[in-house]
């Protein structure tokens, strides 16, 4: 047997990492660990922690072992097949609840989100504005099964998911939209090598790769997207940080109106959306 200080010490270069994994093998606070190092545990428990460390030193994301990830203040459970929710996708998520809430006031709308992952957006909107009915749609089965187990998490009746290729998933619905938002895949295939080894090796690439030049889902999504937007809908997509003016072009050629660009903190293009003519 050994010690809980006797664990963290053998991954002093991951020692954070190390504490969160502890926690959730021990079903314990930080505090617990810190204050109780010279506390014994199980071979069990020894042993999964070096195999979670022994990952975590080949790159695999330690979202995926805690199985969660905070974002907009929900923890969404998490698991390999979904991308790991970003900070700076909240840029849009307040944006479109900011949106909402000035533009309809409580009256009830429909949204579409297009790739949904863990539901992060969806959900986030679900949760946010009650009286918003929220779809959304993907083409793998794993995003679609974690995202209904965070709904049924969060207890959220108002949001609907849906499988399929991008608008064909709505295929006999017969719906219009009021905004339609998506955190499409937007990296350049030959970039892709290019990424952190934790996005590159781990993360689902079906959820990465936007085609040669990045920007295949927003010229597709910007095309159909107006046989399904409401006249003055809003359209609003996240954006890699040099696309602001490749997606914004996209936007005005197919008539979009209002198109602007939000940056993030770093001041970097984050989030492109214009409105319907």
């Amino acid at each position: 047997m050994v010690t809980i200080d006797e664990l963290r010490r053998k991954y002093r270069d991951f020692s954070l990492e190390g504490v969160l994994i502890l926690c959730k093998l021990l079903n314990v606070d930080k505090s617990y660990i810190y204050t109780y190092g010279e506390k014994q545990v199980s071979k069990e428990i020894k042993d999964k922690f070096i195999y979670f460390m022994e990952n975590i030193i080949k790159g695999y994301p330690i979202q995926y072992i805690l199985k969660e990830r905070e974002f907009m203040g929900l923890e969404f459970y998490l698991e390999d097949g979904v991308l790991v929710p970003r900070p700076d996708t909240e840029i849009l998520v307040e944006y479109v609840i900011d949106y909402i809430n000035k533009r309809y006031n409580g009256k009830n709308i429909d949204v579409l989100d297009i790739g949904i992952g863990s539901g992060a957006i969806s959900l986030s909107i679900a949760n946010y504005c009650k009286d918003v009915e929220v779809y959304g749609i993907d083409i793998e089965d794993v995003p679609i099964k974690v995202a209904n187990i965070n709904k049924e998490k969060f207890n959220l009746t108002n949001v609907n998911f849906f499988k399929g290729d991008l608008f064909k998933a709505l295929d006999g619905l017969d719906l219009k939209f009021h905004i339609i938002m998506s955190n499409p895949p937007y990296i350049a295939s030959e970039k892709i090598k290019d990424l952190d080894i934790k996005v590159k090796n781990f993360e689902p690439r079906i959820a990465l790769d936007g085609g040669m030049d990045g920007l295949n889902f927003y010229r597709w999504i910007t095309a159909e997207s107006k046989k399904y937007l409401m006249d003055n809908g809003l359209l609003i997509y996240e954006i890699g940080f040099d696309q602001g003016k490749s997606v914004s072009d996209i936007l005005i050629k197919e008539g979009f109106s209002n198109v602007s660009i939000l940056k993030d903190l770093q001041g970097l293009d984050r989030v492109v959306y214009g409105t319907k003519r």
